[in-house]
């Protein structure tokens, strides 16, 4: 057996999940959202089902959601995309971060990749033969620093894997961190590929912005995007990848032996949803906000230290104040049997050098689902 893979421990999500069911308790910790989706949208592919298309689309994508994603992109971040040569479609975003990095790293290539990490990046690496160099970013700013950078980068470096906004953590990148990384990529040639499926979830004025438009870096980036986490209907998994051509033509020979092609009716679904008035997304932004609001001022009556989520379905807890003298994964273990609440332990995120005080909850639920969890959890901290 691959002992990439074989050797494999069962993912958080589905570990804290399990406990979930089993305790019959309130789920916060995997990200989806309770209610079912945008109802046009969803009517746009019973639709397309019916009336439309239903056998192999084209490999690439259909043209019009190519070019709905190239139009997108121009729209919100004045990113000049080709829809036929620089734009692709694959079956979700952890497709399109697996073409990406099939199609760029080679055995004993080097990859620098920024713990707490999407739990899919590192085995993918090992799978292409590839050497994760790995940065702890801490709380409760999880900002890139110089010297970490100078730390892992060399001249073996081959890829940087980059997620912004940034899930668990919530943070979303400002430009002088992305100036810092489109730095060290140029410095040591190396290629980005940018996990970006939360571009749209952020909050309170942060503003995405695309390592792929920081000068320098257009023709080095592999940008990943989701219509799942834009359109909070996670189980579509319509993905995105967006590179200069020389780029994505290996990328798209990856992905031709992977899913090889993404259901048509879910795209021309998506093609229509990206081209909702900007109102739509500003809308979904604030109602997550209010949620995530709800949820931080419950946790912060009741005695958690929450540090503030700029973005993605999250807000996390560092529990070092509190002195309970319990890891995150403790913790996590205890509400959801005591308290029959789940969450996620950060440290989960770490293979190495691990954060263990920081425990993630997911607000993209009803204002029922978080009162009642809060409710549960008014005794967490203080009782053991």
């Amino acid at each position: 057996m691959n002992k990439i893979f074989s050797e494999l421990p069962v993912t958080v999500f589905e570990a804290m999940s399990q406990l979930a069911r089993d305790n019959n308790a309130i789920n916060l910790g995997q990200g989806f959202p309770d209610h079912p989706g945008p109802d046009d949208i969803r009517q746009a592919a019973a639709d397309a089902t019916i009336h439309g298309y239903n056998q192999y689309p084209s490999m690439m994508g259909i043209p019009e959601l190519r070019q709905a994603i190239a139009t997108h992109y121009q729209h919100w971040h004045k990113l000049a995309l080709d829809p036929m040569t620089e734009v692709m479609v694959t079956s979700g975003g952890t497709e399109a971060l697996t073409s990406s990095i099939l199609a760029v790293v080679q055995p004993g290539d080097e990859v620098v990749v920024f713990q707490p990490v999407y739990d899919s990046y590192l085995p993918i690496i090992r799978q292409a033969g590839g050497i994760p160099r790995l940065v702890s970013l801490k709380p409760p700013h999880w900002r890139l620093t110089e010297e970490d950078l100078r730390a892992v980068f060399n001249h073996k470096t081959r890829a940087v894997l980059f997620n912004s906004p940034l899930n668990p953590a919530a943070v979303v990148y400002p430009r002088e961190d992305l100036e810092l990384l489109a730095r060290f990529c140029q410095e040591f040639d190396a290629i980005a590929i940018c996990d970006e499926v939360w571009e749209h979830v952020t909050f309170d004025g942060h503003e995405h912005i695309p390592l792929i438009t920081i000068p320098g870096m257009r023709d080095r980036t592999i940008k990943v995007g989701s219509a799942g986490k834009i359109f909070s209907l996670t189980g579509w998994k319509i993905g995105f990848v967006c590179a200069a051509p020389h780029l994505l033509r290996v990328c798209a020979k990856v992905h031709q032996f992977l899913t090889f092609t993404t259901a048509p009716n879910l795209q021309v679904a998506v093609a229509y949803g990206l081209g909702k008035p900007d109102e739509y997304f500003k809308s979904m932004r604030a109602d997550l906000a209010r949620s995530r609001d709800r949820l931080a001022a419950g946790l912060e009556r009741i005695g958690f230290p929450v540090i503030r989520s700029q973005g993605t379905y999250f807000l996390t807890v560092d529990l070092s104040p509190l002195g309970l003298n319990e890891t995150d994964e403790d913790f996590c273990k205890r509400i959801v049997t005591q308290y029959k609440v789940a969450g996620i332990p950060v440290s989960a995120f770490y293979e190495q050098d691990k954060v263990t005080s920081v425990v993630r909850f997911c607000f993209a639920k009803n204002d029922a689902t978080l009162d009642a969890a809060l409710e549960r959890l008014s005794d967490a901290v203080h009782r053991r």
